[in-house]
Formats: structure tokens, C-alpha cells, sequence
């Protein structure tokens, strides 16, 4: 897990396998773009290479003043309920950071005295897309739910050592809560 350098202001992690400048988008998208460019392989012979490309995201993890966990069940169009955290795309000019306190506000009506950056990286080298991982600290209910039209979500408390149960147990597949640690989580609460 990559722990970002500059929580205030995280850098844009970069990419284990950029799109070259000479690359270009031969399909456009909702959610992925397509780009392709021409590689010289290793026996000067050219390939045709490619990457997506999407928005980036933000997950939080809302811890209520009681030390109490926020996980949502969600439903989708399409896909059967599944468990999650909070967290959806960065729209056009936003920080990580508000998007983090956006989305919370959006699915689970709850907003945090804090956000603390856990972790922010590129999961894929096929993908170019950044999502950063934030702790909320503090959460308060402050409203209702304000959902888009194909989301149906339902917010839930669970304690510290439940929410890492249903992480262990797969119940909640989100890509890098997996490799997440009591003991780092506690440390973020705590201020460390």
C-alpha cells in the first residue's frame, strides 16, 4: 500500500505504464476512454499498443464519533446488492479531497470533522486512473441521501472489528482494502 507523500495536497500518482504523447483516443466513452500508439518492440518490429483511461476516484472509510464504521449496502442496475465503502469519481475541477467529502455526503448523509489521506495510487498498469483512499474522522449524520438515479444505497454502522471481518471474509472487494491493516486504520483515526 502507497502512502501518499503530501496528504493536504496529494499528487496525482503516476502511472506504472503511461500513455505517450503520441498516443491516440480511438474510442471515447461514459466511463473509458481507448488509446492506442505504435510500439517498437525489442527486434525493430512495431506493435500496436493500448491503454484505458477513466476519471479518477475517491473511497472513504467514515469512522462516526462513537468509533463506529460506515459501510453501505448498495444496489446497481444490472448487479446483484454488494457491500462497499463510500466513493464514486472526482468530477471536473475537484480536489480528491472535496470529492471525498462530497461523496460521503451524497450516500450516506453523513459528513466528517476530517478527511486524513491513506493511500493513493494507479491499481492497474492497464488503466489510467488514480484513486485515493481517505479516513473519515468524526462523521455525523447532517441529512438525507442524495443518490443518482442508478444507485440505491443504504448506509450501515458496523465496529472497527467487523468492518475488517467483512473484509477478510470478501464481503467487501474493494481493490485495496484487502491489504489494509487494524493497526494502520487505528493509526489514521488516532493521528498518526
Amino acid at each position: 500500500m502507497r502512502i501518499a507523500v503530501n496528504p493536504t495536497n496529494p499528487e496525482r500518482p503516476k502511472s506504472l505504464h503511461p500513455i505517450p504523447s503520441h498516443a491516440t483516443c480511438v474510442f471515447k466513452g461514459i466511463l473509458f476512454d481507448v488509446y492506442q500508439w505504435q510500439q517498437t518492440m525489442f527486434d525493430g518490429t512495431e506493435q500496436t499498443f493500448e491503454k484505458l483511461k477513466r476519471a479518477d476516484s475517491v473511497g472513504i472509510i467514515p469512522a462516526t464519533e462513537d468509533g463506529k464504521i460506515i459501510v453501505t449496502v448498495e444496489e446497481q442496475p444490472g448487479r446483484e446488492k454488494f457491500l462497499s465503502i463510500p466513493g464514486g469519481r472526482i468530477d471536473a475541477g475537484e480536489t480528491p479531497k472535496d470529492a471525498a467529502a462530497r461523496e460521503l455526503r451524497e450516500e450516506t448523509g453523513y459528513v466528517a470533522q476530517e478527511f486524513k489521506l491513506l493511500v493513493a495510487e494507479q491499481p492497474s498498469s492497464k488503466i489510467d486512473w488514480a484513486v485515493y483512499i481517505y479516513v473519515g474522522v468524526g462523521c455525523r449524520k447532517a441529512g438525507e441521501l442524495e443518490l443518482d438515479a442508478g444507485e440505491r444505497i443504504t448506509p450501515r454502522l458496523v465496529t472497527f472489528d467487523d468492518f475488517f471481518a467483512l473484509i477478510k471474509e470478501g464481503k467487501i472487494r474493494e481493490w485495496t482494502l484487502h491489504r489494509l491493516t487494524p493497526t494502520q486504520l487505528r493509526a489514521k483515526l488516532n493521528g498518526k
